[in-house]
């Protein structure tokens, strides 16, 4: 346990940052897992759709350095290839 007050407040903060940093890497992998769902359908367009909301949340979160900004990328990459291998 912390014995300073800095050190209490310090704990404090991180234990927050926590929290919210492990919601936000949820709600991206929820948001993966929806195109994931789409593209198992064999629907491009649901598919698409679903693509381009998880994009921007992928893109939102990566910003807040709760994503690391290359996995982001790479992962927006590989949903891509496979709604593209669907459309083909």
């Amino acid at each position: 346990m912390a014995n300073t007050r800095q050190a209490r407040k310090r704990a404090v903060q991180s234990e927050r940052r926590r929290q919210k940093n492990a919601s936000q890497r949820s709600m991206v992998r929820t948001h993966i897992k929806r195109v994931i769902k789409a593209i198992s359908t064999g629907d491009h367009s649901a598919a698409m759709a679903e693509f381009r909301v998880a994009q921007r949340v992928i893109d939102r979160i990566a910003d807040k350095s709760a994503y690391d900004k290359n996995r982001a990328a790479r992962t927006k990459s590989r949903l891509n290839a496979r709604i593209k291998a669907l459309a083909a």
